[in-house]
Parts: structure tokens; C-alpha cells; sequence
């Protein structure tokens, strides 16, 4: 399987509420909502990280499964996040309808990506493939 590395940094993200969106720039970089009955959290570049959050945790770099996964594939990213759990590298994760993106901290990517590539994942866009 193919992990894809993305070049840019990223910050998780609490809004004070639904009126906050209107001051998004949703045409620029990656953008990944989620609202429950108790929060709006939104995942950014940390370049566009808008000025009324409330909340903030910065210095995420991250990677993406390539290609589309089908509904029915089993374990993905459990198994992914068990390869860093099991080096002590946490994630946040996030889902879109086509694949699955991992947020990891910087001072831990390299290290994650290491551990996949051990565990028999093939990572592309890293600094070698350039």
C-alpha cells in the first residue's frame, strides 16, 4: 500500500461556532471540517489557520493513503496506527470519502514514516524522491 507525503504543515483546530465559516478561504489548501452537537473543529494548512479559533494545536505535517479505498476494505487504518502506536507515535486521522489522511507531529514524521516503511508500506513524495 502507498502512502503519499504532502508538503505543507498543519493545525487542528477549535471554532467558536458555525457563524466562524464565513470567514474561511475554502478555495486554498486542504480543508477538513467536523461538527457534532458539541464542537466545530476544522483541520488547516497552519498558513490559513483563521484568526477567531478559539483553540489551536499547530505543527502537523502529514500523509494520505493513495488511491481510492473501496467501503468494504477492512483495517486500514488500524493497521496503520497500530505500526505507531507500537512505537509510541500518536496521529490524528482523518476520513474523506475517498481515503484517509494521517496527521502526525513533526518532531515524530520522520520516524512514523520510517516505522511504514519497515511494516512494508512504500512511502512517496519524501525528500529521497525528489
Amino acid at each position: 500500500m502507498n502512502l503519499k507525503t504532502i508538503s505543507a504543515e498543519f493545525s487542528v483546530c477549535k471554532l467558536s461556532g458555525p457563524a466562524d465559516l464565513g470567514n474561511l478561504d475554502m478555495t486554498s489548501g486542504f480543508w477538513f471540517l467536523g461538527k457534532t452537537d458539541q464542537e466545530l473543529s476544522l483541520v488547516c494548512e497552519t498558513s490559513s489557520v483563521p484568526e477567531n479559533t478559539e483553540e489551536r494545536e499547530d505543527g502537523f505535517l502529514a500523509f494520505r493513503i493513495e488511491g481510492v479505498l473501496d467501503f468494504s476494505l477492512i483495517g486500514i487504518l488500524s493497521n496503520i496506527s497500530t505500526v505507531l502506536a507500537d512505537h509510541e507515535i500518536g496521529i490524528f486521522a482523518v476520513s474523506t470519502f475517498n481515503t484517509d489522511y494521517i496527521l502526525v507531529k513533526k518532531e515524530n514524521y520522520e520516524k512514523a514514516l520510517e516505522r511504514l516503511a519497515d511494516a512494508g508500506y512504500t512511502v512517496i513524495g519524501t525528500k529521497e524522491d525528489e
